[in-house]
């Protein structure tokens, strides 16, 4: 991954050629940001735009920082601890069964059973660990309940839907058309996910962002401007940070 360095820092961003793109942009990602330019951009014309763009940068890096220290601590996976779900904080209940296996469910909060006999000491592990299986599976499922939806009424077929854990973008779609998504996106409301969805399955046509590609995000979502604007906005939302409690 390119790295653009500022004084004695050096951030890490995402370089995106495109054949498509008339001229350089940015854009905002995850954990960092975007440079999307023209195929034959040259390193020396890649520098210029940072360097024009370096205030910018600058501020988007702060802002992302500030963000971070204001996402969820989760100090133990114990009965009243809560973590995001949907846009919201739910709590969890956690009970012994004598079953083998961490089981996971949902309902007014997360309803959580693990096995009696599970050691003290890797009980939160194997606990957070179940947790985020049970939201890669959720997420999976409603993100290609969108895609069909979507896809049949306007006729766009990927060739398929992935859940990965992407550290720089909430989604994208290759030139196989297949799309991968984010998995923290279940951690905002549904219509959050279904605006990314859209969003990706809207590259099958458009590659690019000009005009037409916001134009067809219109038609299929007219309110995805709400949705993009919750992202923008409520990034600290989508995960926890598991801090480890001083002893």
């Amino acid at each position: 991954m390119p790295v653009y360095r500022i004084g004695n820092r050096d951030i890490e961003y995402t370089l995106r050629r495109s054949a498509k793109a008339k001229k350089a942009s940015l854009s905002v990602t995850p954990q960092s940001f975007e440079l999307l330019v023209p195929d034959g951009a040259s390193d020396e014309q890649i520098a210029a735009v940072l360097d024009r763009r370096r205030g910018w940068i600058i501020q988007t890096v702060q802002h992302m920082e500030e963000r971070a220290k204001a996402q969820t601590r989760v100090y133990q996976f114990v009965t009243g601890a809560k973590i995001p779900y949907r846009g919201r904080m739910a709590k969890l209940t956690i009970e012994p069964f004598d079953g083998t296996l961490v089981e996971v469910s949902f309902r007014n909060g997360f309803q959580i059973l693990r096995p009696r006999d599970l050691p003290p000491g890797s009980c939160d592990v194997i606990i957070e660990s179940a947790i985020r299986l049970w939201l890669k599976r959720r997420v999976r499922d409603d993100a290609l309940e969108f895609a069909r939806r979507h896809g049949v009424r306007h006729g766009m077929k990927p060739r398929g839907v992935q859940i990965k854990d992407q550290k720089h973008m909430w989604g994208s779609c290759g030139q196989d058309r297949q799309i991968n998504l984010n998995w923290h996106l279940i951690f905002a409301p549904k219509p959050v996910l279904e605006y990314a969805v859209v969003h990706e399955m809207c590259h099958l046509k458009h590659r690019n962002h000009e005009p037409e590609f916001w134009d067809l995000v219109a038609r299929l979502l007219p309110d995805w401007e709400t949705s993009k604007a919750w992202l923008d906005k409520n990034e600290h939302m989508l995960g926890w940070e598991k801090v480890e409690a001083v002893r």
